[in-house]
């Protein structure tokens, strides 16, 4: 019979958990706010996790470009790999402590654009349909 939830499933899970409450609890680098990891993905061999994070500036960090916001989470968070690595190794029984490898997660962001892409194509669908109405009428 298969696993059902293997392996690298459950340290991956485990590693999510571990790691957003050492960023939120730990970190003090006043460059990032509110960091989601969204998901983590570890190698066959557990010798590498790569997490998938999202991050909501705060203060005075709300007026900052969007862009280079992220680009600032993602060098801070790849900049306290080892340290979040070396806390990490703390909680974890593992012989191995992956290296871990931030990325910024942009489905939220996809998924708004196609979003509003639907919204407008309905809005835009519903007035070509009003607009014939009232030229059959006349």
């Amino acid at each position: 019979m298969a696993k059902e939830y293997a392996r690298t499933d459950r340290v991956a899970d485990q590693i999510q958990k571990d790691v957003a409450n050492i960023i939120q609890r730990e970190v003090k680098d006043p460059r990032i706010g509110m960091v989601t990891i969204n998901q983590v993905t570890i190698s066959k061999d557990l010798s590498y996790a790569e997490l998938y994070f999202t991050c909501l500036p705060f203060g005075s960090q709300a007026d900052v470009d969007e862009l280079s916001y992220r680009k600032d989470c993602t060098k801070v968070l790849n900049n306290a790999s080892s340290f979040l690595r070396t806390q990490l190794g703390k909680g974890l029984k593992l012989r191995i402590v992956p290296e871990l490898r931030f990325h910024y997660d942009e489905v939220i962001e996809r998924a708004t654009h196609v979003t509003n892409l639907i919204s407008q194509a309905v809005t835009q669908d519903a007035q070509n349909i009003q607009d014939d109405e009232t030229d059959e009428e006349v």
